[in-house]
């Protein structure tokens, strides 16, 4: 089967990961206005000048073309967070893409408050980490994750993903050059917990 943006639908136990689509804009903007102080001090700050995508129709098409054409080129893949009943409640992006002798992807993902705590997370990463290794072909997802960031690092931790140390001042966070730990799977070691991973959280 040839995975594109447009035929992919990953299933976890209860969650399906698909790309989000112009017609999810009602959706995503709901979800993004109504987590704004959850989710804005971990992300980096909007550039000045540039259209706010949780409010320009405009501005998020044109963020939904530029995710169809990483898929094409291979670069990245973005995935929507949904729950069986439809509803969107966070998104999860194996982004920079490399081949060559890396073959590495880097994870970020959010979701929303009212569904945080639940397991929805870590169940969807291990989702696209099964679509990253077993279909991609990829060698290693590498997750970055600010200290202070308790949400965040309990995903990893729920999964025991490996610790590789802090990056210092890794990343433009809200306008704060600020350190992130760095979390990593291999192909080697998701081959080695393939069983134990899918049946807790997709089986």
């Amino acid at each position: 089967m040839t995975w594109t943006a447009t035929n992919t639908r990953l299933l976890g136990r209860r969650i399906v990961l698909r790309p989000i689509e112009l017609r999810d804009f009602d959706k995503w903007r709901e979800v993004r206005r109504h987590n704004m102080d959850w989710l804005t001090r971990w992300e980096p700050k909007r550039i000045p000048g540039q259209a706010d995508v949780v409010e320009s129709n405009d501005a998020f098409a044109a963020r939904c073309s530029a995710r169809a054409r990483e898929w094409q080129l291979g670069t990245g893949y973005g995935f929507g967070i949904f729950i069986h009943d439809g509803s969107l409640i966070g998104e999860i992006n194996l982004s920079s893409v490399q081949r060559g002798p890396f073959q590495n992807a880097y994870v970020g993902y959010w979701i929303d408050e009212r569904h945080a705590g639940n397991g929805y997370t870590p169940e969807s990463l291990v989702v696209a980490a099964k679509y990253a290794f077993e279909d991609v072909g990829l060698h290693r997802l590498q997750i970055a994750i600010i200290p202070r960031n308790g949400a965040s690092r309990r995903v990893v931790e729920k999964l025991g993903l490996r610790e590789e140390g802090v990056a210092l001042r890794y990343l433009e966070i809200n306008g704060v050059w600020e350190d992130h730990v760095r979390f990593a799977i291999t192909s080697e070691e998701w081959d080695a917990r393939r069983g134990e991973l899918t049946s807790r959280w997709i089986d």
